[in-house]
């Protein structure tokens, strides 16, 4: 796994990234990580500057700006988009990894919506907003994933960049797996069971993020 690197977008995070980083030093993953986080905030990159990340400001504002910025720097042969507050599971990394080495697949996406997976993070809301931008993308890009929403991604560095995205907010979500399919990559599913975040709250607004989703979606239809 020395050819991976964990790219986290982290933004008022110092209470959560430093068990995450904690958590994937004690399982000993031989891999990368760049954290890209805002110069201004100053409490997340004090409290993870002890570990070994690498620590890129972010140059522009929102959540796919970050991650843009984070893929672009990574240089090994895989990439996978990892959170800071502690949602993901680094355990599920192995899984992942393997698949995509083994079954000849471009990007993985994992999913809390397969059989015997599950969410702690969910709502009500989340869980309908995802049923529903799910549905869109598998009717009307053929996209064959479950769980349109949840950024736990990994995939090859190189084709990924390659697909040039543009999205600076969570419209990168749906951009990602969209152009996947656009520009014709292999795109699997891997389990996930979602857990709650460590501390904190959640930076999506159900409301208003999902009118810019279900608007960047029909602006991916005709364009």
């Amino acid at each position: 796994m020395n050819n991976l690197t964990l790219v986290i977008p982290a933004k008022y995070e110092a209470t959560t990234l430093p068990i995450v980083l904690k958590e994937i030093n004690d399982m000993k993953l031989p891999c990368k990580i760049i954290v890209v986080v805002p110069e201004y905030d100053k409490s997340t990159i004090e409290a993870i500057a002890k570990f070994d990340c690498k620590i890129l400001i972010q140059k522009g504002e929102g959540f796919g700006n970050a991650l843009i910025q984070g893929l672009n720097e990574s240089d090994t042969k895989y990439s996978c988009i990892f959170n800071a507050d502690g949602s993901f599971n680094p355990s599920e990394l192995n899984d992942m990894y393997k698949k995509i080495n083994e079954n000849n697949i471009d990007i993985i996406f994992a999913s809390r919506y397969e059989k015997n997976c599950s969410s702690e993070d969910d709502t009500f809301i989340t869980y309908i907003g995802n049923f529903f931008f799910t549905k869109i993308g598998n009717i009307f890009f053929s996209l064959k994933i479950t769980d349109i929403l949840y950024t736990f991604v990994m995939g090859e560095t190189f084709k990924v960049k390659n697909l040039n995205l543009e999205n600076k907010d969570f419209v990168f979500c749906v951009e990602l797996p969209i152009k996947a399919i656009k520009n014709g990559l292999n795109i699997s599913t891997s389990k996930s069971n979602e857990r709650a975040r460590f501390a904190g709250k959640k930076k999506v607004s159900a409301f208003f993020d999902g009118f810019l989703i279900l608007k960047g979606l029909f602006k991916l239809f005709f364009k």
